[in-house]
């Protein structure tokens, strides 16, 4: 199974063994059989572009990894790090950009690990110092337009950080407007413009804390 989002839209490769498990855990607003023709993947792309109408799409086949390769073809990967920063309150570190807020996060230099890319982008957009890596808490993928044009995949590495309450410094070159600490619960209540990809990252570390 692979899972990507597209704007606010979710977008699901499956077997079609997998199918009648997904309409339980799911509400699909669209499925469809692959049956080998490219074309037909770039039709899907497009309505998603386009359109937040269909929140939840699914394409199918008996043929799994061809469909796979088929849609990650018509993309470029860029891998990227990121974290979840957390003080000694329970406050998360939130970045506000272009009207919503977000994780820090950025792309892994060559030559870097995942963990030493994290950190230190999670460093250079909040000014946050100390940082102590965690755990691994999961990994996102999400589409995008380069500056050219051309279609990317953004496949990030979350993981769990901790430090001490502190002043931060939000990365003004990167579009970054402010920096707080914020409740990660509130995230997923909706008081908060969250991105919808990124709620998995809260998730996953909410659901392992102690009731």
């Amino acid at each position: 199974m692979y899972k990507i989002w597209i704007n606010k839209s979710r977008l699901i490769l499956c077997k079609e063994a997998e199918l009648p498990k997904l309409r339980t855990k799911h509400t699909i607003d669209l499925e469809s059989r692959y049956i080998g023709k490219v074309k037909s993947l770039f039709s899907f792309i497009d309505l998603l572009e386009k359109s937040n109408r269909n929140k939840c799409v699914v394409i199918y086949s008996k043929h799994f990894k061809s469909l796979k390769s088929d849609f990650k073809g018509l993309y470029k990967t860029v891998k990227a790090a990121g974290g979840l920063v957390i003080d000694q309150s329970g406050n998360g570190l939130f970045i506000f950009k272009r009207g919503y807020w977000d994780l820090p996060k950025g792309k892994i230099d060559e030559g870097e690990t995942q963990e030493v890319a994290a950190i230190r982008e999670v460093e250079e957009e909040t000014g946050v110092s100390n940082v102590k890596l965690i755990k691994r808490l999961c990994k996102t993928r999400h589409t995008y337009k380069t500056p050219s044009g051309k279609r990317a995949i953004k496949l990030t590495y979350w993981f769990l950080m901790s430090t001490q309450h502190q002043d931060l410094i939000p990365q003004v070159e990167e579009d970054i407007e402010k920096v707080e600490w914020i409740q990660p619960k509130s995230l997923l209540l909706g008081e908060y413009p969250f991105y919808h990809n990124l709620k998995k990252v809260v998730s996953n570390y909410l659901k392992n804390l102690p009731n």
